[in-house]
């Protein structure tokens, strides 16, 4: 597929690296000629330094030979513009926007993105996605993530295995006789920083962070077999009022009914605007990183405290107090600490700081927008270790090559691991003897190297 990547910043960069990887034949375009110099100097793309909104600049990139638009510049309204010439001049057939501002997603303005208007296919909003994940953590207490497929019925569970989990030196091939009740199937494992598609004879090790498919209605046991006996946090803190914490937080009064949200939020005209908005969460102006404020935000109260700041040493300078906090009071140790932390160098301080979850707004917005890009019945992508790996959901057509095969006789690559299959409203753990059938959803584990076997193998049509 021919892609047009307009921004050059951390998420242009990550989209190109990862698609260009699959085979994709990427063009990045920029008007910064240092981000494209980098990108020049270590990607197998074309990088083209110039305005995308300049139709001379797109031409330059042959748009009118491009399949898809992805615009990701650090401006909404630059973003919107390329997605309007795209269509106009050289009508290309998929365009993706990211947009920030809040009032452009208002939903009572949803009309505007149409063809007669403004011609956006895909609208991708960071704040949001962020926030959808931030509440998903929170709905699976003890998951590091918790990703919904095949109608929210199959679930990805992201687990660290502690010294609590019974299962630490067992087999794989033994889970099933120690539950034979869980529809669980371990698909990944991070074992020292190293990707590992487990086989049947691995056994699960302390400090290895598992990815295992499972049927959704079996989330707490699932975390309960794996050490995980958490519970959902009733009281939650924020610390900053952005565009995040105010969607989370929305979230939340939506979906979590027993949950109370104090926000703490320095900018008063943003405070006012969020007690507004808000229904039943407090709202707190003062500065996070004040001990006053805090104390006036009942942190020895709080179960899970959030730093989601616009700014990366606000972020961990929370998750300091709330362990200044835990050496002078009792029980704090126990709370669930998140940051939201752009600069990835960061991620080094996570264990001396005791955070437990690092949230990262670039991989966030990838994944958001790596499900756009895979073709056809694709319809869920989640990315693992920076890309290397994804998490897919695809359903199976009349002309996949699938249909009526046994798994062991699929010649499915050594790169490629079926999780689980929804068939009509049944969750099903694929054995050696599972035959596939037109129309199951399957969600299954690919590296990135095969994504173009996978689709071929489906027999995805084209976009």
């Amino acid at each position: 597929m021919n892609i047009i990547i307009c921004g050059a910043g951390r998420v242009g960069f990550t989209i190109a690296k990862q698609l260009s990887e699959q085979g994709h034949s990427i063009t990045v375009i920029d008007p910064s000629s240092e981000d494209i110099q980098k990108i020049d100097d270590v990607l197998d793309v074309k990088a083209i330094v110039g305005k995308a909104t300049y139709p001379t600049i797109l031409e330059k990139a042959n748009a009118s030979e491009t399949d898809m638009i992805i615009a990701v510049t650090r401006n909404d309204e630059i973003n919107m513009l390329i997605c309007q010439i795209a269509f106009s001049i050289f009508k290309i057939p998929k365009k993706i926007a990211r947009i920030r501002s809040q009032d452009y997603l208002n939903p009572k303005f949803t009309r505007v993105y149409n063809k007669e208007n403004l011609p956006i296919d895909v609208i991708i909003s960071p704040e949001i996605e962020i926030a959808k994940s931030i509440q998903r953590k929170l709905e699976a207490p003890g998951a590091l993530d918790s990703v919904p497929f095949a109608e929210n019925k199959i679930r990805l569970l992201e687990i660290l295995i502690r010294d609590s989990c019974n299962l630490i030196n067992i087999k794989l091939k033994d889970l099933t006789k120690k539950y034979p009740d869980l529809d669980a199937n371990v698909i990944g494992i991070i074992r020292e920083d190293k990707f590992l598609i487990p086989k049947k004879e691995d056994d699960i090790k302390k400090n290895d962070k598992i990815y295992v498919i499972i049927n959704s209605s079996q989330t707490s046991e699932t975390l309960e077999a794996f050490g995980h006996t958490e519970k959902v946090s009733k009281k939650i803190l924020i610390v900053g009022g952005g565009n995040i914490g105010f969607n989370l937080a929305k979230n939340i009064e939506e979906s979590l009914d027993a949950a109370r949200v104090k926000i703490v939020e320095k900018d008063k005209g943003r405070a006012e605007f969020l007690a507004s908005e808000l229904n039943n969460t407090i709202v707190i102006n003062g500065n996070g990183l004040d001990e006053e404020v805090l104390s006036e935000a009942n942190l020895e109260e709080a179960e899970t405290v959030l730093a989601l700041t616009n700014d990366d040493e606000d972020n961990l300078m929370v998750s300091v107090l709330v362990e200044k906090f835990a050496k002078d009071e009792k029980g704090i140790e126990d709370k669930r600490t998140m940051a939201l932390v752009n600069k990835p160098n960061y991620s080094l301080l996570q264990d001396s700081l005791k955070i437990d979850d690092l949230i990262d707004p670039r991989m966030n917005t990838v994944s958001s927008i790596l499900k756009h890009v895979h073709k056809g019945t694709i319809e869920t992508a989640y990315t693992i270790m920076n890309g290397e790996y994804e998490v897919i959901e695809a359903e199976i057509i009349e002309t996949s090559q699938l249909i009526n095969k046994e798994l062991k006789n699929s010649d499915l690559p050594d790169e490629i691991r079926i999780g689980a299959v929804l068939r009509e409203s049944k969750i099903i753990i694929p054995r050696s003897n599972f035959v596939f059938q037109k129309d199951d959803k399957v969600v299954f584990l690919a590296k990135k190297d095969s994504i173009s076997v996978v689709e071929n193998i489906f027999r995805i049509s084209s976009i």
